[in-house]
């Protein structure tokens, strides 16, 4: 499949080169859909469960879907995708306004100016490009194409569905609160528990945080059983996203903990990954 011919790559001429140069004019038309529409961010949220499955599309069509492994991840790609897009319309976010309630914050603190500067020089470069890094795995599983499908295939697939489980029933135990939440609230009902601890959050307390890394680790060790490296660049994006994660849990629970006076006492007692020797 031929690329776009936007610049010159190492990747130039190899389907996963036409999702870079996709993701470079995303860029461009992300800074100018935020500029017109005044909504700085909020199509990155937008963008973020449509992009990887689209990337991992441009490997596996070219080839007429022809490489198993490929194809694999292509399938998982798009099953992450359409949940974490429903996921995020029912909360609204394809409506006005509707960006993740952190960005506010980042925006108070550092100022409407320099927010909007900072979304046009690092937040947009830096998330898109985020998103093709971690999809990156599907570059080596289609280098080494050749490769049978081998036992830590089949491990990855069980590894990505048991995440992608605890993601979708994290992500509805706290959408089930939320709206109880809402209700009473509305009712001028008392609202006893403000933040969930229960089901899932009773043992960790980002329970869909640790299932995203999850997946995208699953993602990885795909390229692994296709090329038996298990250090290459395309492992990068897994270990940039959980560093993006550690930095969002800690700011999570920094506005948590200024809401809450009891968010201490559950941060006290529930650990981040539900491990004994990590109880942080």
């Amino acid at each position: 499949m031929p690329g776009l011919d936007l610049f010159s790559h190492p990747l130039a001429g190899q389907p996963f080169g036409s999702a870079l140069e996709l993701c470079m004019l995303l860029v461009a038309l992300t800074w100018i859909v935020s500029l017109a529409t005044g909504e700085s961010c909020v199509w990155l949220d937008r963008l973020w469960s449509v992009c990887p499955p689209a990337y991992c599309l441009l490997v596996a069509v070219p080839g007429g879907f022809d490489v198993a492994r490929v194809n694999l991840m292509t399938a998982l790609a798009l099953v992450w995708g359409a949940r974490l897009t429903y996921n995020f319309a029912r909360k609204g976010g394809f409506r006005r306004g509707g960006a993740d309630y952190r960005w506010g914050v980042v925006q108070k603190r550092v100022g409407p100016m320099k927010f909007r500067l900072l979304n046009l020089a690092f937040f947009v470069p830096s998330q898109m490009l985020l998103m093709w890094l971690f999809t990156s795995p599907v570059h080596q599983a289609w280098v080494w194409r050749d490769q049978p499908l081998g036992w830590l295939d089949g491990f990855s697939v069980v590894l990505f569905l048991a995440c992608f489980g605890g993601e979708f029933i994290g992500d509805e135990q706290m959408w089930k609160f939320q709206q109880d939440k809402k209700r009473r609230i509305a009712a001028g009902e008392e609202v006893a528990q403000p933040f969930i601890a229960t089901g899932l959050f009773r043992y960790s307390r980002h329970p869909s945080y640790l299932c995203e890394i999850g997946m995208w680790f699953a993602f990885c060790l795909f390229a692994v059983s296709a090329s038996g490296d298990w250090f290459h660049w395309t492992g990068l994006g897994v270990v940039l996203l959980a560093a993006q994660f550690i930095g969002v849990i800690r700011m999570t629970e920094e506005i948590s903990a200024g809401k809450y006076p009891t968010y201490a006492e559950y941060r006290a007692r529930t650990p981040i990954v539900p491990l004994p020797w990590l109880r942080r």
